[in-house]
């Protein structure tokens, strides 16, 4: 198949193209490393560099164009990636990162009278973008029309399916991690490494560590539990909100923004982990990679118990706490400590999901 891709440039703080980075930039390399020829279309919403170059990926080919807004050709976008479509004759187009280019490829794969697939990494109408007029509906036309439309967590195919009525093929497909980065390292080096002392209980997340991603109660439980505990100190690695504060402590460590291998030594060096939501939209229909992470990475975990997060960690014992409760969150982080428990999880590698997408996709052709 020849595959075109259509997203954003920048997403998760990364470009796509130059640190070529997670979902976005693996689900068209995995496709090319198939034997398929792939094209790649990037906007960046911020002034950046244009790029056009040619990935290893053989046996099949993958080419990433990257536009920057320029200015007022920002407006001219539409038929500078069409043109680069049609030299590129794809048999397919995917459009995947947010509402807009979900509904610009919808309306290219018209053009192109083209089979149109969706990929759904986060419930994208919770986005600020969906605020722009007209953009909520075009965007839920987009899907309820799409080909194929693949989901990062079965809570958010269950609504694709029931609240936007989709036509095609609904597939769930979550995000994956590298297992190569992501594996189980020395817990004292890891600790050296990131300047943490050797031998306290250290708790911990990584993320954006903002409230309305979560991250109070963490903050809260931790003032709780090291009341009677002053071996327990609390790491983060992230930026932090300046109006959600972690708590005031020489036990509280915030390492900043980590790289990959970076933040793979500080779950390692973690005794206990925490994957926070909201039981909101945006929370029930998220899949944080970081639950992956700290599992490979033979850590023990406390999730909040909402959505696709719940049904992944409902066997383990002690792992589930109810968001927004912090007392409950302490009891969870508590009892690992005590007893600790590796959540027992299949992690499936970017090849083996994207032989998923290489199935829903040829189907469209039979």
């Amino acid at each position: 198949m020849r595959v075109a891709f259509l997203c954003k440039r920048h997403y998760m703080r990364k470009d796509v193209i130059i640190d070529r980075y997670a979902r976005l930039y693996e689900q068209p390399r995995q496709l090319a490393l198939l034997g398929h020829n792939v094209l790649s279309v990037c906007l960046s919403y911020r002034e950046t560099d244009v790029r056009d170059e040619v990935h290893e990926a053989s046996p099949g080919s993958l080419r990433w164009i990257g536009f920057a807004p320029e200015g007022l050709r920002l407006f001219t976008y539409p038929w500078r990636v069409e043109a680069a479509l049609r030299s590129f004759a794809p048999d397919l187009l995917v459009g995947a990162s947010d509402s807009p280019h979900i509904v610009l490829g919808a309306w290219l794969a018209r053009r192109l009278k083209i089979p149109y697939a969706v990929d759904l990494y986060d419930d994208f109408e919770s986005f600020g973008l969906t605020k722009i007029p007209g953009m909520r509906s075009l965007y839920r036309r987009a899907i309820r029309q799409a080909a194929v439309v693949s989901c990062v967590s079965e809570w958010l195919a269950r609504r694709v399916r029931d609240d936007y009525q989709a036509k095609g093929k609904v597939m769930t497909l979550p995000s994956t991690i590298d297992r190569a980065v992501f594996c189980r390292l020395d817990r004292v080096q890891c600790r050296q490494s990131l300047g943490l002392p050797v031998n306290a209980q250290l708790i911990g997340t990584a993320g954006a560590l903002q409230r309305e991603k979560g991250i109070l109660p963490i903050y809260q439980a931790f003032e709780q539990l090291s009341k009677n505990n002053p071996q327990l100190h609390l790491v983060l690695a992230g930026r932090v909100e300046a109006s959600c504060p972690p708590p005031t402590s020489p036990n509280v460590h915030c390492l900043g923004e980590l790289p990959h291998s970076q933040t793979a030594k500080l779950f390692n060096a973690l005794d206990v982990g925490v994957v926070y939501l909201r039981d909101t939209p945006y929370g029930r229909a998220s899949f944080p990679q970081k639950a992956y992470e700290m599992v490979a990475c033979g850590l023990p975990v406390a999730v909040a118990r909402v959505g696709a997060m719940k049904d992944l960690f409902d066997a383990t014992a002690n792992s589930l706490y109810e968001p927004e409760s912090a007392d409950s969150l302490a009891y969870c982080i508590q009892a690992l400590l005590e007893k600790p428990t590796v959540a027992d999880i299949d992690i499936r590698d970017w090849a083996e999901l994207a032989r998923d997408m290489e199935l829903a996709y040829e189907s469209l052709f039979k």
